[in-house]
């Protein structure tokens, strides 16, 4: 019963913000590290970001440093991606993902739809 359900996409204009949650379940939240991975249409899921099993470090894609951020609260078994200076073209659909004892774990998606 390992479970990872995000939360938070919606439309946003360019330039704007949200923050994605990603509520875990099922395993030793604190001992993993997590990702967010996000999908074009027609394309493969890329990576996005990466945060250590307590948050003290973190990667992220070329294509969002400097504006997104990703965080985690072991209390609440919950990572997130702050997503600030939207731009049209991170329109896709973000997973938050584990890979536990080898397997990867996705969770459902959230559409994240930029656009004026």
């Amino acid at each position: 019963q390992v479970q990872l359900v995000e939360s938070g996409g919606g439309l946003v204009q360019p330039g704007g913000s949200l923050r994605l949650s990603c509520l875990a379940s099922g395993f030793t939240f604190n001992t993993y590290m997590m990702n967010w991975y996000r999908q074009f249409p027609g394309k493969e899921r890329e990576l996005v970001a990466v945060i250590s099993s307590f948050g003290s470090s973190t990667n992220y894609a070329d294509s969002v440093k400097g504006r997104f951020t990703i965080s985690r609260d072991n209390a609440k078994n919950t990572v997130y991606l702050q997503m600030n200076s939207l731009k049209t073209e991170d329109t896709a659909v973000y997973y938050c993902n584990a890979k536990i004892k080898q397997i990867p774990v996705w969770g459902q998606g959230t559409q994240v739809t930029v656009s004026s």
